[in-house]
């Protein structure tokens, strides 16, 4: 069973990364060298891209002025595991420099995640699908609640949860948002539109390269197509309650529809696992 995290510990962490690195007034007695091939990789880290380009700049940069930050590691029963800095540790090592200054902490398998995570975002490193899979760790294997994981990263819970949704979708478009080929931006378009017809629409936004609102006409077109009755007419739809709609569908983090008129119908609220309906019960009903 995880250990509960010690309560200074996790107020750093909600301060950002800086806060378990050492001030500049105690650096020198702070961090350690350590053999460059000796510190591990952590299985925690999200990131799965590094820029070749920015890898080489930073190589060079060693080599001239050698590592202005030190990494952060913690100690484990096998040596020393990575928590911050694998850009670093990567150029270092192909720069070929032995040791790296590196500040040691002892931190729970959950603590290293987050600290990794956090500084991610704060070097804005990971992309959209990356960082919703940070964030799914911290759920599914720590248990944290949407809201735990927003004040941890310091961002709101409506923006951990749209970010989570991304995930649903299928593998190419997640793919798609690694390799920097659509926006997050067009993956939230993507989901708007019927599962079977992502991979359609996810190769006419490559093939014509369209904008985020381009793709989001595409999907709400397709929608109202999908609508039409046996008149061959779309079916009428109040802007004022499209409108409406959009807005409860950002404050949720999940799809809302609004069926009927405004004085008669009712609202369907989407949601794809018991975390999320727990989630969606508790703004409705308020945790009743």
């Amino acid at each position: 069973m995880e250990r509960k995290t010690d309560p200074l510990k996790r107020k750093a962490l909600g301060r950002g990364l800086s806060a378990l690195l050492p001030g500049p007034a105690e650096r020198d007695v702070e961090f350690l060298r350590l053999p460059a091939d000796r510190i591990r990789t952590s299985p925690f880290q999200p990131r799965r891209t590094f820029s070749p380009e920015d890898l080489r700049e930073l190589v060079e940069s060693i080599r001239e002025k050698g590592i202005l930050q030190p990494v952060l590691v913690r100690p484990t029963p096998q040596g020393y595991e990575l928590v911050a800095g694998e850009r670093r540790l990567r150029a270092a090592q192909a720069a070929g420099v032995e040791t790296v200054p590196a500040v040691v902490r002892k931190l729970s398998d959950r603590e290293a995640l987050e600290a990794t995570i956090v500084e991610n975002i704060q070097r804005s490193d990971l992309n959209a699908i990356e960082l919703a899979e940070g964030y799914q760790r911290l759920v599914h294997e720590f248990a944290l609640s949407q809201e735990e994981i927003a004040k941890r990263v310091g961002k709101d819970r409506v923006t951990v949860a749209n970010l989570l949704r991304l995930l649903k979708l299928p593998a190419p478009a997640k793919q798609a948002v690694v390799d920097g080929r659509i926006s997050a931006g067009h993956a939230r378009a993507l989901l708007s539109a019927p599962a079977e017809r992502i991979p359609e629409f996810l190769a006419i936004t490559l093939r014509k390269d369209l904008s985020v609102r381009e793709l989001e006409q595409l999907c709400a077109a397709d929608a109202r197509k999908a609508g039409t009755g046996k008149s061959g007419k779309p079916a009428k739809h109040d802007p004022h309650l499209a409108d409406l709609e959009e807005k409860l569908s950002r404050r949720g983090g999940t799809k809302v529809r609004i069926r009927g008129t405004r004085k008669k119908g009712c609202f369907e609220v989407a949601y794809f696992s018991e975390a999320e309906f727990s989630r969606l019960f508790d703004i409705l009903f308020g945790g009743r």
